[in-house]
Formats: structure tokens, sequence, C-alpha cells
């Protein structure tokens, strides 16, 4: 069976992490062997303690999940918490993996989780970055439109950028996915009036499942949006 590497934390109270990762992953027929960076004590509504997972831990977690074979079709990295993680997780995961890295700096029921500068050269590793438009700002430094902030990643040597349009206005949804091929692609749904944590997490995770099942980082893109929309009407 195709299987994903999932690497994040965990959530108390079900609703994102590796909880929703797992979720999305069996909706499309994916097993997933998780490996735990942090634990989080969390609500629908607030963070209330994050006890992460030291470096090492992490590191050893990933080698024992790759100790059986087949190799992941994908890897998936949600929460880090720590510059020390993504420094490990850099040293340990094998080349030539398609990583799908979203960038969790805050979570959405509040509290911090992640440095903007603590990510390193898993940035670069990546074979996509799925910032939502605060991550996007943050992470580029850049002040402006998404295409600026975008391009600013790309120049840093970020392999590709899907940002998430969910924290927009209007009457769609607009995921756009910049390469530094040509124009961005745009995947639109109408937008939903519906509220749900874990949507970052399920975008991702549908996107890596699509990378490992053999599709092109585009179509993995238009299927992912497709299938976290399904989600939400449901």
């Amino acid at each position: 069976m195709t299987w994903i590497l999932a690497i994040g934390g965990t959530d108390s109270s079900g609703g994102a992490g590796l909880s929703r990762d797992t979720a999305m992953a069996a909706a499309l027929g994916v097993s997933v062997r998780p490996v735990v960076t942090a634990v989080t004590v969390q609500t629908n509504e607030a963070v209330l303690a994050v006890h992460p997972c030291p470096a090492q831990s992490v590191a050893d977690q990933v080698r024992a999940a790759l100790a059986t074979p087949p190799r992941p079709g994908a890897v998936k990295i949600g929460m880090l918490g720590s510059a020390a993680v993504a420094e490990a997780l850099g040293a340990v995961l094998p080349a030539g993996l398609p990583i799908v890295l979203d960038p969790v700096l805050k979570a959405s029921s509040g509290g911090t989780l992640m440095a903007a500068d603590g990510f390193g050269a898993l940035l670069r590793r990546a074979a996509l970055v799925t910032p939502n438009l605060a991550e996007l700002e943050v992470l580029s430094g850049v002040p402006g439109s998404p295409e600026a902030q975008a391009a600013a990643l790309l120049a840093l040597g970020v392999r590709a950028v899907l940002v998430k349009g969910g924290h927009g206005t209007g009457a769609e949804s607009t995921d756009l996915l910049f390469t530094p091929d040509g124009p961005p692609l745009a995947f639109a749904a109408p937008r939903l009036a519906v509220s749900k944590r874990g949507t970052g997490c399920s975008l991702a995770t549908a996107i890596a499942c699509h990378l490992a099942k053999g599709s092109s980082l585009q179509a993995a893109c238009r299927n992912g949006k497709e299938d976290v929309h399904r989600w939400l009407r449901r």
C-alpha cells in the first residue's frame, strides 16, 4: 500500500496535526507512518501548552519509520517547533523524496508554534511549500502582494510555493502555485461559509498523497484542493 511519512505535532482536540493528516490520507487510500515533533495541549479555542520532542528523538523516529521497506511515496511536514528539529530532519531525510512543507507558525486556535527563521534548508529541500497569506508575508519578509512575496521565496531557492487563499476574501477561495518556470497557476473553489481547523494540514497531506501516487505537482495541487473542498462541504 502507498504510504507517506507525516511529521508534525499531536493535537488533543483532534482538529489538526497528525490526527488530521491520518484522516485525510485514509480517505485517499494512503497509509501514514507518523513522526511526532511535539505534543500540544489544545482545544478548539486555545493552545494551553506545547511539549516539544527533542531533535534526536524526532530523527530516531524517522529512521525507525524508514527501516521497513518500501520507501514512502512522499513526506508531509507540518509543525516542527524548533530550528533544531528542522536541522535534524534535513540531515536524516533521504534525498529524492518529495517533501510537502506546511510552514506552521501559529495554531488556528492561537499560540506561536515556530519562529519564521527556523526552517533553514528545509525550505529549499521541499518540493512544495504551502503558506497561507499571513505565513507568506512572514516567511518572505517582503511587504506587498502575494506575487512579490512568492517571488522572494523562489529567489531564495524555494522550488515551488502554493499560496493558500482560504484567509482571503471574495466569492472564491483561490490557491496560487508559483514556480520558477512561468506564471502562477490558479486553483479556485467557491468559498464556503464554514470554519474548520486543520484545513492547512489536510491540504498539504492530500497533495503529498497525490505525489506519492505519481501525480505531477500541478495535478497534486489541483486534486488536493478538490479533496479539501469536499471535506469542508461535508
